[in-house]
């Protein structure tokens, strides 16, 4: 039988479907969902939202645990015609508000304890129309069983060029911002790491990073490209990660440095690089230290050190054999995708000279929702190059990167104020909104310092609002209660006298962060 081409991202679980319907394709706390279990899955969920009233390119965000109701609510989403909007189970309700209102989602899929967390910020979303709840559903809701069993609805048409999913990753200044996906982005980046990370029908993936992440999300497309397994895991403790390595029989992860970090201060079974073929790092540059635990530890498996934005799903990876070469190096670009070093006036950078990292293919991603200004500065035509007729629009990362005289490139720094930390990027202004919520500042300022374990630790100055005395436990307990454990500041100062201002008024980030430098 000839196998079924993928176009769309839900082709990719159809196609395996229909070739190995027995196979095991997902696996959760509850058990194991073979191909054909998946896609009979997908396709009532599909039914469901089409009978809610989804319309074509209709937002649909999934707040749950990885679980496997969660990739059946992004796949069905996709197969029905509308938009997955996959939220960070970690985020506060305040965030997630956000996000739903600046997507317009029209259907909200999550657990009823999260639905509780919501119960003043829904109605602060006017475009949400549907609440579909993975347990026992209140008034107003839909419960999950009820929507898969929805009669059959004809899907709207759909090609690989319309928008898939919305990927939020904060920016620079302000609110996370959602970077816009096609059907062919997520196809064409699925095969595309399934290539070099040699992914066949015989893996068993583990799901240890958030599924909101473009990482965490190719968890699933790679595997599902390949036919392989993908066990979706929420641990509480490395050791409990490990464990269900061992018992999982898993051949392939996938993680940020800060959890290798935790990772290698555990102790692993005898024997698991037997079956764990590789480790992948994401999320930043993983401490050479780490890298030589792990392959200490797991001498029989592969590492792949890869370097990717949101923006262009993946870009670079550094083979396996070269580790040892250039430990330090985010390798060469991936198949089907070119990286250039370029400078401010676009012209390409000479060996070993820093410049932008600037990516091009069909990884790009189609930019940022409703952010048009955004989108044009990081979204520009390439100058053309001998035999391009046409303009074609790049990623300008706004990373910094040196490439050397073979041909490997190497990260140098960020050139906005983003911090990079535990393998999130975090908004400094989003921090500081949250800290100017508690009412106890009166102006506040935060940014990144470099850190050995996690990329870069967040510090945060403050000014109290009024006369009272204020400690920065006091503080740091105020954003315990508006920001995940990722954004909280390691280090709180109080300052009496106003901040540092520039020419325009505003807070002096630079000046702050070169004070404490």
């Amino acid at each position: 039988m000839k196998p079924m081409p993928c176009f769309l991202l839900d082709h990719l679980v159809a196609r395996q479907a229909a070739a190995t319907p027995a196979a095991a394709a997902l696996s959760d706390a509850q058990g194991t969902l073979d191909y054909a279990a998946l896609e009979a899955a997908i396709s009532a969920c599909t039914h469901g939202l089409l009978g809610l009233g989804l319309q074509r390119g209709g937002r649909v965000a999934i707040w749950l645990d990885k679980r496997c109701e969660s990739v059946i609510a992004m796949f069905g989403t996709a197969r029905a015609g509308g938009v997955l909007v996959p939220v960070n189970p970690l985020l506060k309700p305040a965030q997630v508000e956000h996000i739903l209102r600046d997507c317009n989602v029209r259907i909200l899929v999550t657990a009823p304890e999260r639905h509780a967390l919501l119960a003043e910020t829904l109605s602060a979303c006017p475009d949400l129309r549907h609440v579909v709840l993975t347990g026992t559903a209140s008034a107003g809701t839909t419960p999950w069983n009820e929507l898969l069993q929805a009669a059959p609805q004809v899907a709207h048409r759909v090609i690989d060029s319309d928008l898939a999913a919305i990927f939020y990753t904060s920016g620079s200044t302000g609110r996370p911002k959602g970077v816009m996906l096609s059907h062919r982005n997520l196809v064409t980046g699925a095969a595309s790491v399934a290539s070099y990370l040699d992914n066949h029908a015989g893996d068993s993936l583990i799901a240890a990073l958030p599924l909101s992440f473009d990482a965490g999300f190719s968890q699933l497309s790679t595997a599902f490209h390949s036919g392989a397994r993908v066990v979706l895991h929420n641990y509480l403790l490395p050791q409990d990660l490990i464990k269900v390595m061992a018992r999982e029989q898993i051949t392939g992860l996938t993680a940020v440095p800060p959890l290798y970090m935790q990772l290698v201060q555990q102790r692993w079974p005898e024997g698991l690089d037997a079956h764990l073929r590789y480790f992948a790092n994401t999320g930043g540059r993983m401490p050479l230290a780490t890298l030589q635990q792990l392959r200490a530890t797991l001498p029989r498996s592969k590492p792949y050190l890869m370097y990717g934005l949101t923006e262009a799903f993946r870009s670079t990876y550094l083979p396996p054999e070269q580790v040892d070469a250039r430990p330090d190096s985010i390798g060469r670009a991936i198949p089907n995708a070119e990286v250039r070093v370029l400078r401010p006036d676009g012209s390409e950078c000479a060996a070993d000279e820093p410049g932008e990292l600037v990516h091009r293919g069909p990884l790009v991603s189609m930019g940022y929702w409703n952010d048009a200004e955004m989108t044009a500065q990081r979204f520009k035509p390439l100058p053309r190059q001998p035999g391009q007729t046409l303009d074609e629009i790049a990623v300008f990362s706004g990373d910094t990167v040196r490439r050397d005289a073979e041909g490997y490139l190497y990260f140098i720094g960020r050139k906005d104020e983003m911090i990079k930390t535990s393998g999130y990027r975090v908004s400094p202004t989003e921090i500081e909104e949250a800290v100017h919520a508690s009412g106890l500042i009166a102006e506040c300022c935060a940014w990144g310092v470099a850190d050995e374990n996690l990329g870069q630790r967040i510090h945060l100055v403050a000014v109290p609002a009024g006369t009272d005395a204020l400690s920065a436990d006091t503080l740091l307990q105020a954003c315990r209660n508006r920001l995940p454990a990722y954004m909280l500041p390691a280090r709180i100062e109080i300052r009496s006298s106003p901040l540092p201002r520039n020419a325009n008024g505003k807070i002096d980030r630079r000046v702050l962060a070169a004070e404490k430098s």
